[in-house]
């Protein structure tokens, strides 16, 4: 039986999100999805709380990571196996780490990634209505952050919070989901076999529902461009878990 140790001391602040009925922009044919409640980490995982989770489970260290796990370039800003930088900021997201340890630090805190749709689901939210995609004010704020270098080095809390009360859904850096390759196929099995290779041609908006909404086209492009084991500099993560209803 697997074991997993709860580490109370790096536990993020976390929101009941409450559960209902989405249409996805992108990949689902217009079919609605219905959300169960869940919980969601206000912010994305910090370099502090992700070194906390390095220094008491090593094997994830950049030293000792297998690279079945992840590529070459883990954690390459840190200055050690237990050390940043001095330009990364304690509070800033953690970046360069796979879905392989985003996911093993998930499990650590007794939570897990959340699904493509979960995530979906309270990031169409502005900060006063849970389903602000049809706004132009909205799309444009996401699309200026596509153009801002270097984001993934700013603290947390920086952009707004948002209907449910989470920070930084949009603003600082991409995000894993537990699926998050899971929505960019045909259909055709003959097709699904390679599904990343039409993924950044303007064919592949093809599937979406709003095929004006380039910023939700261009998450799910960049989530089916990687696999499990890759890592990227402006690549982080946040944690959810079930809610627990008596």
């Amino acid at each position: 039986m697997l074991l997993i140790v709860v580490n109370a001391n790096c536990q993020s602040k976390m929101v009941t999100i409450k559960g209902g009925t989405y249409t996805p922009l992108y990949g689902r044919d217009s079919l609605q999805v219905t959300i169960s409640d869940f919980e969601m980490d206000v912010y994305p995982v910090t370099n502090e709380e992700f070194l906390e989770f390095i220094k008491t489970n090593s094997k994830w260290t950049k030293s000792k990571i297998i690279r079945l796990f992840a590529d070459e370039n883990y954690l390459y800003n840190w200055k050690s196996d237990t050390s940043l930088n001095k330009n990364q900021s304690l509070k800033a997201p953690i970046t360069s780490v796979s879905w392989f340890v985003a996911n093993a630090y998930c499990e650590c805190q007794g939570k897990r990634l959340p699904t493509v749709d979960e995530w979906e689901y309270v990031a169409m939210a502005n900060e006063k209505l849970p389903d602000a995609r049809t706004l132009k004010t909205y799309n444009e704020f996401i699309l200026s952050w596509y153009e801002k270098p270097k984001t993934f080095n700013n603290k947390i809390g920086s952009t707004f919070k948002n209907y449910w009360g989470v920070f930084d859904l949009h603003g600082l850096v991409w995000e894993w989901t537990y699926d998050f390759n899971s929505v960019l196929v045909s259909g055709e099995s003959r097709k699904d076999v390679d599904n990343d290779s039409n993924l950044f041609c303007g064919s592949a908006a093809i599937g979406a529902t709003d095929l004006m909404n380039y910023a939700a086209f261009m998450r799910y492009a960049i989530r089916g461009s990687v696999k499990a084991r890759y890592t990227m500099k402006n690549l982080g993560f946040r944690c959810v878990k079930d809610k627990i209803t008596n």
